[in-house]
């Protein structure tokens, strides 16, 4: 079957990694995530990962522990490095071909951030993940994710949770929640629904790039949104 998403960037939050875990990283998780994206990239799509770092540390926490709010996001996209670090370690054990590219020059474990190098790797096959989010404080990952989604113009951007889609209340506390199949970027927004943060969600919104929330979870769904099924929920 054609793909119906030839580039896609996807968004994975840290604390997915975590697994059944309280903190940290699951090996569990990061075989299950490498199966998944083989699973894509076997299908000839060009796939960027962009990884959040709330599994080891959350920089809107730092308040509390007396870190301002700039040194706390640092140590955040050190946090994304490290994860990105431990994916990239395991996708590589499944035969699959990546690059690992930091938006902070740290030249012994990560590629500075070339735009053009980027897409080049993407064209030649491999799996590339951004990490150290945009290289400054104040924008979070989902940011990132959107600001290297437009840059490598990317088709889609797939952002993996743990609930199958965007309902009009939170489907965890409400079981009346009602799910879209789609929405468009307005109604997002005149509905105070959560998707990313305003920030990123604007930045999409602008360049016309959709939006698919889904349940990352679901083993198979990856491989087959991308070939166009009807999963979760698209925002365009």
């Amino acid at each position: 079957m054609a793909l119906k998403y030839k580039r896609i960037l996807l968004k994975l939050s840290g604390e997915s990694l975590m697994g059944d875990q309280k903190f940290g990283i699951s090996a569990d998780m990061l075989n299950y995530y490498a199966k998944q994206i083989k699973e894509l990239v076997a299908l000839k799509a060009e796939v960027a990962i962009v990884i959040g770092g709330g599994n080891i540390y959350r920089g809107l926490n730092a308040e509390h522990s007396g870190i301002e709010r700039v040194t706390g996001d640092y140590m955040g996209m050190l946090a994304t490095c490290i994860n990105g670090m431990a994916l990239q370690s395991v996708l590589e054990e499944h035969g699959i071909y990546t690059r690992l590219i930091s938006a902070i020059d740290m030249k012994e474990i990560a590629e500075p951030y070339i735009r053009r190098r980027a897409i080049r790797h993407l064209e030649k096959g491999r799996v590339v993940l951004f990490s150290a989010g945009t290289g400054s404080p104040y924008f979070t990952t989902d940011s990132a994710a959107a600001l290297r989604a437009n840059e490598i113009n990317a088709d889609v951007i797939f952002k993996g949770t743990r609930v199958d889609g965007i309902y009009d209340k939170d489907p965890e506390k409400n079981e009346g929640a009602i799910k879209f199949d789609n929405i468009s970027f307005a109604k997002v927004i005149s509905m105070g629904l959560s998707v990313m943060d305003m920030t990123a969600f604007t930045l999409c919104h602008e360049n016309n790039l959709p939006i698919i929330v889904f349940d990352i979870n679901k083993p198979g769904y990856l491989a087959r949104i991308a070939q166009g099924e009807i999963l979760g929920t698209l925002v365009q």
